[in-house]
């Protein structure tokens, strides 16, 4: 596992538990509005941690954190993700997962292990506009559509999300990605902030009233449409 960040406690990145953050480093997007563009465009390896020292610390801290969210970056790209998760679990912590969704098959052997309690995964947008908002034609939008298959009808607690970013998103894009994750069991909207740390500068948020015209559609096509982070 490559990992290069590390946040002890966090209340706001796994729903209903106090938990720590693991930053995964490396990703296949380069989303322009990605607000950890240190973890994607220029790796600082001297933040690196080693999974022992995140280990340690977890195995000092049983009783206390109720959870674990890996993000990044894109934590499923590495390869070992699998028997990482699977050491964090045995030391009793729930475990939550961040994806954009391109790694179907990762993801699936990580809900059959049983391992992983809380899956987000990105919607980026329509599926017309997907290869302009990742920030690459270097993907497969087929991989997107299998992850959404794969948590829509699997038991495992999840949620879908999406960045909006003005000039990006509009309220038919929005449309658009109801349709595509109808009956989902929860999509939130999170409006753009800029980190300081992005891939592309000089982008904005949109307007409350259009935020939350966009919730108002996309709860049409999955009932629980939330809006993050006002």
């Amino acid at each position: 596992m490559k990992i290069n960040g590390f946040q002890k406690m966090t209340l706001l990145d796994f729903p209903s538990k106090v938990a720590c953050t693991i930053f995964t480093a490396g990703c296949n997007f380069r989303c322009p509005f990605c607000h950890n563009a240190s973890l994607v465009t220029h790796i600082n390896e001297d933040t690196a941690f080693s999974e022992e020292e995140i280990l340690e610390y977890l195995s000092k801290r049983q009783g206390l954190l109720e959870g674990v969210c890996i993000t990044g970056g894109e934590p499923l790209i590495n390869a070992d993700i699998g028997s990482f998760v699977a050491k964090i679990k045995a030391l009793g912590f729930a475990v939550k997962v961040d994806t954009n969704g391109s790694f179907p098959e990762r993801l699936k052997e990580l809900i059959d292990s049983g391992n992983v309690d809380y899956v987000a995964m990105d919607i980026k947008n329509s599926k017309e506009k997907y290869a302009l908002t990742a920030g690459t034609d270097n993907f497969s939008l087929e991989n997107i559509e299998k992850s959404v298959g794969i948590l829509k009808n699997s038991d495992i607690d999840y949620e879908f999300r999406t960045t909006i970013v003005d000039g990006f998103h509009t309220v038919e894009d929005i449309a658009s990605i109801g349709e595509w994750i109808k009956g989902a069991k929860g999509y939130y909207l999170q409006n753009f902030v800029d980190s300081g740390d992005l891939i592309e500068n000089g982008l904005e948020s949109i307007n409350s009233t259009e935020l939350y015209k966009m919730q108002q559609i996309a709860s049409q096509f999955v009932v629980k449409t939330e809006i993050r982070g006002i």
